[in-house]
């Protein structure tokens, strides 16, 4: 039996483990990345590891996120980067040079190379058949330092594309499809992995869209074959020697096979406010648009700007509509300014904004109070964009530019005849803005630039014999990280000091929890489904350890936060039986008794409600690791005892 793209490139890099879906299993990572948001505490735990030199093949650090600077928090963060990148052996993307994603594409990305990254979407890379992760912080600084990177073994699913798309029809509704089929919780334990001829009719950045937006599948990744669409793209990159060909056996066998008729798709919006509540462009032609953004890493690329600027060429903005476009790197960026695109894109009233995250992270651009922002981006969850009640769709940058000229939803095939947009044989080669680490012989002479906002790594403790506390909080399903640790241009620039970010932990769904946490001083969170969907942002477990929680009970987890809980100490554990959910309510006292010998005995673990005397039984689910990392506090502690 054949094995699937996927699974060569885990065979080619396991660690440990046997891939038998369900198991555990280590892997060696080629390459990591970060970005400022998630950066600064990886570093912070890097530095605690006392590993003096990145052990990787390739490191980058980039500043992408916190570019807005209305105090000294985000520039100090960016120097504190620097200097550690300097120091430790990592290259240092600067702030305008682009968006992690797009710019490791281009500049670093390598297929059939793992890597894992402190950000949800770094399975962008698979769009050049890159086996890549999103991670947390913990996870990403001890790859860095040569250990190994686990994951639960996924599942395969194989996504045929037949026939190839129609004109106005995009990347962007390839996997708007994917979603309305799987759903946001469809892709949690699985790879998606894309083949059938289709597949030779998409570019290299029309992949890196369907993989980017496969984090919104709750996917472990998602990948692409590396072929002659590949190599092309690393030619004009100035690195085809770093090409390679991978593709699956013609006899592996999928565990899920989906089908799309690239052909008979058409123009997609995903309704407020989520990735997978997807309906026709056409269903909604004619609803009233504010406000339209084009850009993140999920549609920034020199082709979509290229074919944003052809539609707006000698035309513009509808004068209700505010439009605003940021290309995905100095590479994009430069190249529009030399063939005469930025030029038609500034003419027609675009607002050209910074080669960064921006508005897609909630740092800038908020529509107005209810206004309906339509957005190239990745997530549109409720608050994401910076207003309460704002109502974001996530389109195509076709969709967005149509309705950026009409002031109106519009398909964008009721346009006339299609854009016509020519890749470049090469493109422009400038990598000034990345700097390269100091020499190890010169690694000892530089020093740590720490501001006063970068505060230590909250206090862990190895796990108690039993737990007792208080329910402090009860949420439902989907609750995703954007609900435990908001973003924003408030609230990020603390990402660095988490006593002061933890004073915003859940506070969309309840503005008393940080007081309440305090006032008890331990405590325990109950959730429904998917909980902890989003990005990768570890804050989201060190908010909620720092301000005392001890156990997070809930009907399923999402991926990465689960991993992310574990990494801080904090137990996750689901109902054995999703009805239980309704036996725990806010303020009961619950019991988690032995816990601890329960973990290390393998015994079955039981939630006991002192308010009412239910027992209630949980499902646990981890390996040997992952309890011996909650037995000693976190995935900190666990390593400095290994290395003890």
């Amino acid at each position: 039996m054949g094995q699937t793209l996927a699974q060569k490139l885990i065979a080619s890099h396991l660690l440990s483990g046997d891939m038998t879906p369900g198991s555990e299993i280590g892997l060696k990572i080629d390459q990591t990345l970060t970005q400022d948001a998630t950066g600064t505490m990886a570093y912070l735990e890097f530095e605690a590891m006392g590993v003096p030199r990145v052990k990787t093949e390739r490191s980058v650090a980039y500043i992408d996120h916190n570019t807005l600077q209305t105090g000294f928090e985000n520039a100090d963060d960016h120097r504190y980067i620097q200097s550690v990148c300097k120091k430790h052996g990592l290259y240092f993307s600067r702030p305008g040079n682009g968006i992690c994603h797009q710019v490791h594409l281009e500049r670093f990305g390598i297929p059939g190379k793992t890597l894992i990254g402190s950000d949800s979407h770094t399975p962008t890379g698979g769009g050049i058949g890159m086996l890549a992760f999103g991670a947390g912080g913990l996870d990403v600084a001890v790859a860095m330092g040569g250990g190994a990177y686990y994951i639960t073994m996924p599942k395969m699913v194989r996504v045929n594309l037949h026939g190839r798309l129609q004109p106005w029809v995009a990347a962007k509704d390839i996997i708007l499809e994917v979603l309305r089929i799987m759903s946001v919780k469809g892709g949690v334990g699985k790879i998606i992995e894309y083949g059938g001829e289709g597949v030779a009719s998409l570019t290299v950045p029309e992949r890196a869209t369907i993989t980017n937006m496969g984090a919104e599948l709750g996917a472990s990744t998602s990948i692409f074959p590396s072929d002659e669409v590949t190599r092309e793209f690393m030619k004009a990159q100035g690195r085809e020697a770093d090409w390679v060909a991978l593709a699956p056996d013609a006899d592996a066998v999928y565990d899920e096979v989906i089908d799309i008729d690239l052909s008979s798709l058409q123009p997609l919006a995903a309704c407020p406010h989520s990735p997978d509540n997807v309906k026709p462009v056409a269903q909604l032609a004619g609803m009233k648009v504010d406000q339209c953004c084009i850009g993140s890493c999920t549609n920034s690329s020199l082709m979509d700007m290229l074919k944003v600027a052809a539609i707006l060429k000698g035309k513009t903005v509808h004068p209700d509509v505010s439009l605003s476009i940021a290309p995905g790197s100095k590479q994009v960026y430069n190249m529009l300014a030399e063939n005469g695109a930025l030029a038609d894109l500034i003419a027609a009233g675009a607002r050209i904004l910074e080669c960064a995250c921006g508005p897609c992270i909630g740092m800038g651009q908020s529509p107005n109070s209810g206004g309906i922002s339509l957005r190239t981006f990745n997530r549109n969850f409720e608050g994401r964009s910076g207003t309460a009640d704002g109502q974001v769709y996530l389109v195509s940058p076709e969709t967005a530019a149509a309705a950026a000229l009409t002031g109106v939803f519009t398909d964008p095939r009721t346009l006339g005849e299609p854009v016509k947009v020519t890749m470049p044989e090469h493109f422009l080669i400038n990598d000034n803005m990345i700097i390269p680490p100091a020499s190890e012989a010169d690694m000892d002479s530089v020093q740590i630039v720490r501001g006063p906002n970068i505060k230590p790594f909250p206090q862990t403790s190895p796990l108690p014999e039993s737990i007792t506390a208080k329910v402090l909080l009860k949420v439902e399903d989907n609750i995703t990280t954007d609900h435990i640790m908001p973003a924003g241009a408030k609230i990020l620039p603390l990402r660095s000091n988490i006593p002061a970010i933890s004073e915003h932990c859940f506070t969309r769904c309840d503005p008393d929890f940080p007081a309440r946490c305090k006032k008890e001083g331990c405590g325990i969170i109950i959730g429904g489904a998917n909980y902890g969907q989003g990005s990768s942002r570890e804050h989201a477990a060190l908010a909620p350890l720092y301000l005392g929680i001890k156990a997070v009970i809930v009907k399923s987890f999402a991926r990465i936060h689960v991993a992310n809980l574990i990494n801080a100490g904090i137990l996750p554990l689901t109902f054995e039986n999703e009805a239980d959910y309704d036996k725990v309510s806010f303020g009961d006292e619950l019991c988690l008794p032995d816990i601890r010998r329960r973990l290390e005995s393998g015994e079955p673990v039981e939630l006991v409600n002192n308010t009412t005397g239910a027992h209630i039984p949980l499902k646990t689910g981890f390996s040997q690791r992952q309890v011996d990392m909650l037995l000693a506090g976190g995935l900190l502690d666990y390593t400095r005892e290994q290395n003890r």
